[in-house]
């Protein structure tokens, strides 16, 4: 299964200039890391959620530049890191709640 060619990673990020793009487009290449992973095949949730877990610390570790360009994760980069991902695991049928999928975050 691939994920629609027409999905919309974190929109009301890019759609917000208070987040650089280049930062946005970083974590967006973290979350499709996880997309390409859901598409190579089928997978135990158990394995699935490693990769968020991954996902999810490698995030974190983007908040330093964040800040370094007067920006940070905050409320609506949360929220919009949240529904894509929610988005991206019901278009694959995964049962995982969307705050057990991105336990690990520090925003």
């Amino acid at each position: 299964m691939k994920l629609d060619a027409d999905f919309i990673y974190l929109e009301d990020m890019y759609n917000d200039g208070y987040f650089p793009d280049l930062l946005v487009d970083k974590v967006k290449e973290r979350i499709m890391e996880v997309v390409r992973f859901l598409e190579s095949g089928s997978h135990s949730n158990e394995a699935i959620q490693n990769e968020l877990d991954k996902m999810t610390i490698a995030i974190n570790d983007l908040q330093e530049e964040f800040e370094e360009h007067d920006s940070e994760i905050e409320t609506v980069a949360r929220d919009s890191i949240g529904t894509t991902v929610e988005a991206i695991l019901n278009s694959f049928q995964v049962d995982i709640d969307i705050e057990t999928a991105i336990r690990e975050r520090d925003w």
